[in-house]
C-alpha cells in the first residue's frame, strides 16, 4: 500500500481515445490514476507511459467490468496499493448497431453488463471506500446524450446510458453529503463512422453550435466538476446544443 496524502483516481476505460484525454488531464490536476482496461492493453500501456511523466506512482489493470469478478479483483489490486480513493471516473464502455427486432440476449448482454452492470458495481465498490473517509470525494459517470434521444437500433445501448444516468442521481441521494455524484454526456466529439448514423453535413445540422465537440470541451466539463463543492446528482450535457432539436 502506498499511504500519500496525493489524491487518487479509480477510472475505468482509460484506454479509448476519449478516455486516454480524460485520464491525462485528471493526472495533470495532481492525481494518481490507477485505470482499468480490457482488451486495447497497447493503448493502455501508451496512456499509463504519459500519465507517470506527470504521476509516476500511477498504476493500470486488467479488467472486464461486465464480469463483477473481475471488478472485485480489480478493487483487491487498487487497495493493495492505495488508502484513499478520491475520484472514480467510469469510462469504460460498449457500443454497436443493435436493429429491432432482431435484437440476441447476447447482444443485450453484451451492451448492457458492460454498460449498466459494470457501472453500477464499479459505483457501488467505490462508494464503500469513499464513505468511510473524512472529506469529500466524487464519481464521475460517463453517459451520453442518447439517454435523451430516440435512436433507431441503439435500443439496449440508449437504455444502458439512460440506466447510468439514473443510478447517478440514487447514489447522490444516498452518499450525500460526502459523496458528489454526477454525469458528463457528450454529444459528437469526434465524427465516428461506426458510431454516426448520418453523414458529417446532416449531423452538423443538428448541432446549433455546428461542429463536433473536442475531446477537450469533455475534460474541461471533468475539471470543472473536480473543482465544483456544491453540485451533485446533475447529468451535464456537452453536446453543442444538438439537444435543442
Amino acid at each position: 500500500m502506498t499511504p500519500s496524502g496525493k489524491k487518487v483516481c479509480f477510472m475505468t476505460g482509460a484506454s479509448g481515445v476519449l478516455g486516454s484525454e480524460i485520464a491525462l488531464a485528471v493526472a495533470g490536476q495532481g492525481y494518481t490514476l490507477f485505470f482499468t482496461w480490457h482488451a486495447s492493453e497497447g493503448r493502455a500501456a501508451e496512456t499509463l507511459e504519459k500519465i507517470r511523466w506527470v504521476s509516476p506512482e500511477s498504476q493500470m489493470v486488467r479488467c472486464d467490468v461486465s464480469k463483477t469478478g473481475d471488478l472485485m479483483s480489480a478493487f483487491a489490486a487498487f487497495r493493495e496499493r492505495f488508502d484513499r480513493l478520491d475520484l472514480l471516473i467510469t469510462s469504460a464502455s460498449n457500443f454497436f448497431c443493435t436493429p429491432l427486432p432482431g435484437v440476441s440476449e447476447k447482444e443485450w448482454d453484451s451492451l448492457v453488463d458492460t454498460n449498466l452492470k459494470g457501472t453500477f458495481f464499479t459505483m457501488q465498490e467505490a462508494a464503500k471506500i469513499m464513505q468511510k473517509q473524512p472529506f469529500v470525494s466524487r464519481i464521475i459517470t460517463m453517459t451520453d446524450i442518447s439517454a435523451d434521444l430516440v435512436w433507431r437500433n441503439f435500443a439496449p445501448y440508449t437504455v444502458s446510458k439512460a440506466g447510468i444516468q439514473h443510478l447517478t442521481r440514487i447514489f447522490a441521494k444516498e452518499f450525500a453529503p460526502t459523496v458528489l455524484v454526477n454525469s458528463v454526456a457528450p454529444g459528437t466529439v469526434t465524427l465516428n463512422a461506426e458510431k454516426e448514423m448520418e453523414p458529417q453535413e446532416e449531423m452538423m445540422k443538428k448541432i446549433a453550435l455546428r461542429r463536433p465537440g473536442d475531446p477537450l470541451d469533455i475534460v474541461k466539463t471533468i475539471i470543472f466538476l473536480l473543482e465544483s463543492d456544491y453540485i451533485t446528482g446533475q447529468v451535464i450535457n456537452v453536446e453543442g446544443g444538438r439537444l435543442l432539436q
